[in-house]
């Protein structure tokens, strides 16, 4: 059974708390390596190294640490399928879809090129007599990131990247069910000429998290994951002075108004809704038809694209439209979620809890699964699946559409498909939630801008990268400076009392 490490000061280095969680293959149920969980006494020592580490870092002029963010994005170009195939093989996601979350991360390292940038201050030439006033933004320190299985590479580097390039050191615990591609990207990033020790990727649980919390070396903490772990690290993390940036859950609608054009709908349903079976924060999971006309018409072009959709292991090819989910408690959730709606009276339109695959019958594969006529009373309209399960919920008017939208207790993503443009600007300005797609069905921001939800799809103020990126892991510190008059207004300086 292949042995999984720690990466600290640039080596592999054996977990030695004795505890270890299995990385399991999801296409086949299958344990394919062993992870080292760390003790508190293990991620301590990482933390004192990466401290160890930071001064001289932070020491390196800006341009300098961008030339390092460069490089490595050569390398990561460079090792593009490599990267891919250790996402796809630890999380279960097809080839193409590995190599959207590297690419999708990618774009995050190209904008962190820019540092200098945006690690500039402000100045005030005689802000008063002689004063003049500057700002200077300055590294935290050591800072952490708590990763998510779901984008084993993506959500990595939009924590390493700002957090490096401002000057800190980090440490890095990815998801104990998908941890070698960060490893890897530590690697990498040491080849680019990160100093060792300023990246530490260490692998773990709650007493890792709970470790990094805990320890007043850390000056603040990046996470994404569900929302009552979001809670949780937030409010601990902030009771302990650190700042914090905590990214939840969702529960994403997309508005289809009846002068849609219903073939794009379909389709960006669809590849919103069951692309990367459905484990992502930002997929559509609630389609919102408004009018009953425009809601059969929906449905009837939505069951023969979900009829094509090809699942399987990611080994199949590149034809795959998505894989399994992640874990066999997940598949069982999944489907007990698609019972509770059956039973609780939704139409089930398509059904994939019997899905199974010749070779695979041990793996976590869910078939895609559509419902009509759901209500927000409903379990699968009120929590969040984090599976290939769409459901559509009927509106009477935009009005009830946009309610519902509102009233949702998430605030991640949403989208309407229209044709008229005194609707998609009255949604995109009356809509309570942090990104919004119009006639687009994943309004995922460029990474020059920046990426974050309302309500109780994140906790913090800042977002994540873009320039709220640099703003969250810099501190602004601020100069007023007096020279007096000196030698230009005519005093003498006797140098002769120096001799």
């Amino acid at each position: 059974m292949k042995e999984l490490s720690h990466y600290i000061n640039g080596e592999h280095v054996k977990g030695t708390s004795g505890r270890f969680s299995d990385v399991m293959n999801p296409a086949t149920g299958e344990v394919q390596a062993r992870v080292p969980l760390a003790s508190k006494h293990e991620m301590d020592a990482a933390i004192a190294a990466a401290a160890a580490a930071q001064p001289a870092w932070a020491a390196t002029n800006p341009q300098r640490r961008a030339r390092v963010m460069m490089k490595f994005g050569a390398l990561i170009n460079e090792h593009m399928e490599e990267l891919a195939e250790l996402v796809s093989r630890e999380h279960g996601k097809t080839i193409p879809d590995g190599r959207g979350d590297v690419q999708r991360g990618l774009e995050v390292i190209e904008v962190c090129m820019g540092a200098p940038h945006m690690l500039k201050g402000e100045f005030t030439n005689d802000g008063g007599p002689g004063i003049d006033l500057y700002s200077m933004r300055q590294p935290l320190g050591v800072v952490a990131g708590i990763t998510p299985f779901n984008f084993p590479a993506m959500i990595p580097l939009w924590k390493m990247g700002p957090a490096l390039s401002a000057g800190n050191a980090m440490i890095l615990k990815p998801s104990e069910r998908c941890p070698s591609t960060s490893i890897r990207l530590a690697e990498l990033i040491e080849e680019a000429g990160l100093p060792k020790g300023v990246l530490q990727v260490v692998n773990g649980d709650k007493e890792a998290v709970d470790a990094i919390l805990d320890n007043d070396t850390i000056a603040a903490v990046g996470f994404v994951g569900s929302t009552p772990i979001a809670q949780y690290i937030y409010g601990r993390a902030c009771s302990n002075g650190k700042r914090a940036q905590c990214f939840g859950g969702a529960k994403n609608h997309m508005i289809i108004m009846p002068d849609a054009d219903l073939d794009k709908a379909a389709d960006a349903l669809v590849g919103a809704g069951f692309g990367a079976a459905g484990e992502r924060c930002m997929a559509i999971s609630v389609a919102v038809p408004v009018g009953d006309a425009t809601a059969d018409a929906l449905v009837e072009r939505l069951i023969p694209r979900i009829e094509k959709l090809k699942v399987g292991p990611y080994t199949a090819g590149e034809d795959v439209d998505y894989g399994p989910v992640i874990t066999k408690q997940a598949q069982e959730r999944i489907k007990a979620l698609i019972t509770s709606g059956v039973d609780q009276g939704a139409t089930l339109v398509r059904d994939g809890r019997d899905f199974s695959l010749q070779g695979y019958e041990d793996g976590y594969f869910v078939g895609p699964t559509l419902f009509d006529n759901v209500t927000p009373d409903m379990d699968i309209y009120k929590e969040e699946i984090f599976g290939p399960v769409l459901s559509q919920v009927r509106a009477k008017s935009y009005d009830e559409a946009l309610k519902l939208t509102m009233d949702n207790p998430y605030g991640n993503g949403t989208a309407i498909f229209t044709a008229d443009g005194d609707t998609a600007r009255d949604f995109a300005n009356r809509v309570n939630v942090g990104m919004v797609g119009i006639n687009f069905p994943i309004p995922v921001p460029l990474s020059y801008h920046s990426f974050g939800g309302w309500k109780k799809s994140a906790f913090g103020d800042l977002n994540q990268y873009g320039p709220d990126a640099f703003k969250f892991y810099t501190k602004t510190k601020t100069v007023t400076a007096r020279w007096f008059s000196g030698i230009k207004e005519g005093s003498q300086f006797n140098f002769k009392a120096m001799d």
